[in-house]
């Protein structure tokens, strides 16, 4: 977070905008209480009373869960599968059967071995490169956080209970929380904690209430009752705002209502620029719960299922039928779009329970996706057999993530045809003429674009990683995620490289990566000519809105400066300037807002 901005009487703090909107109310601070962590070393005759004691708790978990899901008002029962693979990790063995080892084996009372199971899957979590699947491990602290609860007598907050419309400020919400707010009272809510892929965040964006979160210390700063201004649209939250703030804020609101009406009620037509160019606006998703979204919001497919979470979210390994099944709903529910289906994109140590491999000094870098795949056919085929079962039941695209060269795509493909010519024999149905792609994150993916082009159907730019391998930047490490920047001249000509190779190669090429629902890049992405753009769902109406006012010639002409451009300043300064002379009414996305120039700080 940045440092908190004097402004007069006001003090601005700068979080993640997790959902859009402005709120204007007073503060609520949820003060949950957190479970302090007993640890006892145990005789022989108390192990088995510890035993019975979490095993006890774990079952009146579930029935707190169940009730929960049985309770869910309509507009949030597509999220009931959040709640779902909270049961699953109450009984999944990483949580459940390694506390009921560590009690006996190490002689510690329950909550300590709870504790101990989870410091270790955090660890193990914290390996993965997918942020949204590194965010999953919020699930399992609070399912653990209500066993402890449970455990030490502690009755649940509700959040339900409030009765006038208040500003939530705490330090997490876990989705139980989250569910049980009505839109009516809770005008936005603020954390310490949180991304923009928390479940928490999805199911606040579902509700349409603005939050900000990764604030990292607003429960410090902020108490019950103090007047404060939440803008979900830039992650800005102004702590006591002066009258003159208060009605900026006001019309910035107005204006966000306005325009957020426009463009959802223009959402489900097609982005094509004012010249005639077509661009697909896609979804990225990782559970059905988030198809409902994608859906509403307009998307024109799937453009990344992620496949990880059905690998990480129960005892064992997914079977081939277990795959087939989600896949196979995630198609007819998104049916007549396509969806595209990235292959198992996670390392093999430790993360699923078949599968075994040593530690590894850096495991972003070492044998993971396609690498792990390719030294695990069993594994891989599964899917590829799931995925083509699926494949009968409408359009399905494959993709292959962390490709560096030929070879890998030559192998890839050598097990995709044996499992069509085992499925052939065996007269099961799938689409002979299902189309395969790479995706372009690795730096020696894009120098040899135009020879990995004749191999496949089509490439997808996962921006995220990238940016991270090519500036050679961890991005979730607070010393050097500043140099994270998605506008570095060397980045925008890689991206450049990789579209050109594709299109001098007769295949298209779509993006990924979070630089694809970014509207700040939109002319950048049209400019270089990208056929596909797939976002968060929330994103998509304002960049159809977008891409429908921009013009080929203007956007082209926008790309062959910035490329020229010595470095990321100076390449934001030309594109803000661009943004904003030709996209006027998005000036409502400015603290200035609307016709005002005021800038806060």
């Amino acid at each position: 977070m940045d440092t908190p901005k004097q402004n007069h009487h006001e003090t601005v703090f700068k979080g993640i905008g997790a959902s859009p909107g402005i709120a204007i109310g007073r503060a609520f601070f949820l003060d949950k209480y957190k479970v302090k962590i007993p640890q006892r070393r145990l005789t022989g005759q108390e192990i088995d009373y510890e035993t019975t004691r979490f095993k006890k708790a774990v079952s009146e978990a579930e029935n707190q869960i169940n009730k929960l899901v049985a309770g869910l008002p309509e507009e949030l029962g597509s999220h009931s599968g959040i709640f779902k693979s909270h049961l699953m990790i109450l009984r999944d063995r990483m949580l459940y059967d390694q506390v009921l080892k560590l009690i006996p084996e190490e002689k510690i009372n329950a909550e300590w071995a709870i504790s101990k199971a989870v410091d270790h899957v955090r660890t193990l979590f914290n390996q993965i490169r997918d942020q949204y699947i590194r965010e999953r491990v919020k699930d399992l602290d609070y399912v653990a956080e209500r066993v402890l609860g449970i455990m030490a007598g502690h009755s649940a907050v509700e959040l339900g209970d409030i009765k006038e419309p208040v500003i939530v400020v705490a330090h997490d919400l876990s989705p139980a929380d989250t569910v049980r707010i009505k839109p009516s009272k809770i005008l936005a809510f603020l954390t310490d904690m949180g991304s923009r892929t928390s479940h928490t965040a999805i199911i606040a964006r579902s509700l349409g209430i603005p939050a900000v979160v990764s604030l990292e210390n607003i429960t410090s700063e902020v108490f019950s009752g103090e007047r404060l201004v939440v803008d979900g649209l830039t992650g800005e939250v102004i702590l006591a705002p002066d009258d003159d703030i208060l009605g900026l804020y006001k019309k910035k609101q107005t204006c966000y209502v306005r325009y957020r009406d426009d463009i959802i009620s223009s959402s489900h037509l097609p982005a094509v620029t004012r010249d005639g160019l077509e661009i697909k606006i896609k979804a990225n998703i990782e559970i059905a719960d988030e198809i409902q979204s994608a859906r509403a919001n307009g998307a024109d497919g799937i453009g990344l299922l992620r496949t990880e979470y059905l690998y990480l979210s129960r005892k064992e390994l997914p079977s081939e039928e277990d795959l087939f099944a989600a896949y196979k709903d995630t198609l007819t529910s998104m049916a007549p779009c396509p969806v595209t289906i990235r292959t198992l994109d996670i390392g093999g140590d430790k993360f699923a329970s078949s599968i075994s491999f040593g530690e590894e000094l850096n495991p972003a870098l070492g044998l993971r996706a396609i690498r792990l795949c390719l030294k695990e056919p069993w594994l891989f085929r599964t899917q590829l057999r799931a995925i083509l079962r699926a494949s009968a039941y409408g359009q399905i695209k494959i993709l292959f993530p962390l490709i560096s060269g030929r070879q890998e795509i030559l192998e890839a493909k050598r097990h995709l045809n044996e499992v069509k010519n085992e499925l052939g024999a065996q007269g099961i149905a799938f689409d002979e003429q299902i189309r395969l792609g790479i995706m372009i994150e690795v730096p020696t993916a894009v120098m040899i674009a135009d020879i990995l082009a004749r191999d496949v159907d089509f490439f997808s730019i996962g921006t995220n990683d990238l940016i991270q391998y090519s500036l050679a930047i961890d991005r979730v490490n607070e010393h050097v995620a500043y140099m994270y920047e998605p506008l570095h001249p060397g980045i925008l000509r890689m991206i450049n490289q990789a579209v050109e190779s594709a299109h001098k190669a007769g295949i298209e090429v779509a993006m990924c990566g979070e630089m694809a629902g970014e509207p700040l890049y939109i002319p950048i992405l049209v400019g270089m000519g990208i056929d596909e753009l797939s976002m968060n769902a929330i994103s998509i109406p304002r960049v159809k809105r977008l891409i429908r006012q921009c013009d080929m010639a203007p956007c082209a002409g926008l790309v062959k400066e910035l490329l020229d451009l010595p470095g990321a300043r100076e390449v934001e300064i030309a594109l803000s300037a661009f943004f904003h002379e030709r996209f006027p009414e998005e000036r409502w996305l400015d603290p200035g807002l609307c016709q005002e120039t005021r800038t806060l700080g």
